[in-house]
């Protein structure tokens, strides 16, 4: 029987580059092991859901059920996706995960704690990386895609979120403001030496 595979999730600001860093990872992960990538909202019915209603929550303000909505995609995404994979032993690199609720909802004015309590039955991930990238640099990448997390202040605020976790070692900072080759190799070192631990 496999052991358990490891959990591993990318989180940051739009634009930050993660989704690239995160494939880049499982790419090179493949080369010794067996690994997938994954991303929040899911590919399962609620993340439909949510990618269909996500837009709508936003322009009324109702982060509560923004948040909601993506705790249930969470637990569905797990239960379909991420822990039939660990069981076989896979490593599974999620392109975000619950600090994507904690910084974007809590950035919105929601309660941490509360985001936390109606996320406690999502698995903890073995690690968690922030790839952090100033929020004036996002904002000019973003402005080419006419997203609608432009606003400056909602980029700080969310970062401000995210360095919270950083500093009570919940999140493990990788500066994502270096080119991206030297990006993707802090990143891949930091997973490898983390595999190295726990082999």
């Amino acid at each position: 029987m496999a052991s358990r595979g490891i959990f591993i999730c990318v989180e940051g600001l739009d634009g930050c580059g993660k989704t690239t860093q995160a494939k880049l990872l499982v790419k090179r992960l493949k080369k010794t092991r067996e690994a997938i990538y994954t991303a929040e909202p899911s590919k399962g019915e609620i993340g439909k859901l949510v990618k269909k209603c996500y837009l709508h929550a936003k322009k009324r303000g109702l982060a509560a059920v923004e948040a909601l909505l993506f705790a249930a995609d969470r637990l569905e995404h797990l239960k379909n996706e991420v822990l039939p994979a660990l069981d076989k032993g896979k490593t599974v690199v999620s392109d975000r995960y619950v600090f994507s609720s904690l910084a974007y909802q809590g950035a919105a004015g929601l309660d941490l704690d509360w985001i936390e309590r109606i996320n406690e039955q999502a698995v903890r991930p073995d690690l968690a990386i922030f790839i952090d990238v100033e929020p004036e640099t996002v904002i000019h990448r973003l402005k080419r895609k006419r997203s609608v997390m432009e606003n400056l202040q909602t980029q700080l605020r969310v970062r401000k979120v995210y360095l919270k976790y950083v500093e009570s070692g919940k999140l493990v900072r990788i500066d994502g403001n270096k080119p991206k080759r030297e990006v993707s190799r802090d990143l891949f070192n930091m997973v490898k030496d983390y595999l190295a631990k726990v082999r």
